[in-house]
């Protein structure tokens, strides 16, 4: 199939294409409480096109992108290249050309097998091990295990194979005290199973789940510093990554510059070193090329609060003169000066659980609904509920803390723990 695309597109009128075949494998479980409901098998073939029409004074180039379905005839081929061509030649981007190979076009060698009953049999395993009480406990559990191999082939002659693994867990856990009870979902993803961290995140929920029902309203404190220990974290850290994005300088949405410091940190404060990465222990993004088939090479974005390297998509790079440029898979922030328990000192609020949180790219503003979170408070600690957390991640960068421990989040590592001071917060009294 993926050599009739490509004749197609040799035959067609396209300035450019590039197809990604995609072929997953993947075991499915489905369980309410440890009891198998059902299971299946999938295997799926999936072909992306996209083509690229330039402009006849060769000023401009459009692109349009479609799936080709994998039991379409080649007329079929042929009327869906048509298609897109005709949506490309109506949009009208600055010409820059596609990414050729970087060295000899011979493909590298296929990654080892991946057992999927071997995967499988450990997050089957991990989940049993995870200690629930007649109080707290897994209410249904669905278990995703794939094989991937992906193949990317352009007209430049890029021609490159990679495959990995890609997992996900989905969890509801259900917690219970003096006839009221509450329910708390979970989504995990991984490459293949990290069963130390699986079993030590959901007994962490089980724990969340029974503070929840012992909570009080969030007190209306105005401003206090802010301790994040869980997931939410991940908006504080991308917000960097965002605005190191090629795409964002060019459009202007960031104003960072190479060379210069993204944040002045004041005394006392940690300074980021955020570097991207081809590989993390157990990560589903451990690829060999992007999207574009660009190698990913470990590279430094941000060095002590310092830009360093802004990367992304061919296009925007291309009109940043980026050659070396790529679009990131994984990224690593640097661990700061402090031990995690040394920002965990003082009054502070610590939320574990929210409805919603989000760092917005462009302005920095920080937004999230407080559904469970611990007021520290002399030597009291006390589950919390409602309110909201807000400020701005511009403010918050010159005194940003964050603990020396890191912890990884599938395709991200970031510190365990991070400190930001002054937050204001709303309470729910």
């Amino acid at each position: 199939m993926l050599h009739q695309i490509i004749d197609v597109l040799k035959s067609s009128p396209a300035a450019a294409w590039e197809v990604t075949e995609t072929i997953t494998e993947g075991w499915e479980f489905y369980f309410i409480h440890h009891a198998l409901d059902q299971n299946r098998v999938k295997n799926l073939e999936q072909y992306t096109v996209k083509v690229y029409h330039r402009s006849e004074d060769g000023q401009f180039l459009g692109s349009a992108a479609g799936e080709i379905p994998p039991t379409a005839e080649e007329a079929e081929i042929r009327r869906l290249v048509d298609q897109l061509l005709l949506a490309a030649s109506l949009v009208k981007n600055p010409a820059y050309t596609l990414r050729g190979p970087e060295g000899p076009a011979a493909r590298p060698a296929a990654a080892a097998s991946i057992d999927l009953g071997e995967v499988s049999g450990a997050f089957l395993s991990a989940l049993k091990q995870v200690p629930e009480t007649a109080d707290a406990d897994l209410n249904s559990v669905e278990v995703f295990v794939s094989a991937l191999r992906k193949h990317f082939v352009n007209s430049e002659g890029v021609d490159v194979v990679s495959e990995y693994p890609s997992s996900m867990v989905e969890a509801v856990v259900n917690a219970r005290k003096g006839g009221h009870e509450i329910e708390l979902y979970r989504m995990y993803t991984s490459g293949a199973c990290g069963a130390d961290q699986l079993r030590q995140d959901l007994a962490q929920v089980l724990s969340f789940g029974l503070a929840r029902l012992d909570a009080v309203p969030t007190p209306a404190l105005e401003k206090a510093d802010v301790v994040f220990s869980t997931d939410a974290a991940r908006e504080i850290y991308l917000w960097y990554a965002d605005r190191m994005n090629a795409a964002y300088r060019y459009m202007k949405y960031s104003d960072w510059e190479t060379g210069r410091p993204v944040a002045e940190a004041a005394e006392g404060a940690d300074r980021v070193t955020l570097t991207a990465v081809p590989f993390l222990p157990n990560s589903s993004r451990n690829f060999a090329f992007d999207a574009e088939g660009a190698p990913i090479r470990e590279t430094v974005m941000i060095r002590d609060n310092v830009a360093e390297a802004f990367l992304g998509a061919r296009q925007y790079s291309a009109y940043l003169s980026l050659p070396a440029s790529f679009q990131p898979s994984n990224l690593k922030v640097a661990g700061g000066a402090a031990e995690a328990a040394a920002l965990r000192t003082g009054d502070f609020l610590e939320p574990v659980e929210f409805s919603d949180f989000q760092v917005n790219p462009l302005t920095g503003d920080i937004a999230g609904e407080i559904r469970l979170a611990f007021w520290h408070h002399g030597d009291e600690v006390t589950p919390v509920t409602g309110g909201s957390v807000t400020g701005n991640m511009k403010e918050f960068a010159r005194t940003l803390c964050f603990s020396r421990e890191v912890r990884q989040y599938d395709w991200l590592e970031i510190p365990a723990v991070t400190r930001l001071r002054g937050v204001t917060i709303a309470g729910a009294e």
